[in-house]
């Protein structure tokens, strides 16, 4: 299961800046189903001057493989990047149901480079799992 954060004010919609963003709602998605599992946080901040605040949010996303916002700066995107989060930006508010439908189709089908590279991913570490679990002979 993917685990995928959105920022939110109000648990329903894709509406908040990554750095200013007062919570994320982190849901695990599989191809069949999508589960609310973690909801983070925050103080209102100003967005401007304040590079600490994007330290906890960042550390709120452990072991996620995405976040979706409404916009999002260069250096939050270059430090999500380095920990692994993909950083997806709406043009405009979203529903969250409507991206879990979008998320499950993408795991089921492909189609969206981020998913397609992190299933392949997960699917060759279980295979190269079983591999190891089977012995190796030369």
């Amino acid at each position: 299961m993917l685990r995928v954060a959105f920022a939110t004010s109000d648990r329903a919609t894709v509406d908040q800046h990554f750095g200013a963003t007062v919570g994320f709602a982190i849901y695990a998605v599989d191809g069949e189903r999508a589960k609310l599992v973690q909801v983070a946080e925050f103080p209102e901040e100003s967005m401007d001057g304040n590079e600490n605040k994007l330290a906890d949010k960042i550390s709120a996303l452990a072991g996620c493989a995405a976040v979706y916002c409404l916009a999002v700066g260069g250096s939050a995107i270059r430090q999500l990047l380095a920990s692994g989060i993909q950083p997806v930006r709406m043009e405009e508010e979203t529903e969250i149901e409507s991206l879990l439908v979008e998320l499950r189709r993408a795991i089921r089908e492909g189609g969206v480079t981020w998913i397609d590279k992190l299933v392949k991913r997960e699917s060759d570490k279980a295979r190269f799992d079983r591999m190891a679990e089977e012995g190796w002979s030369e």
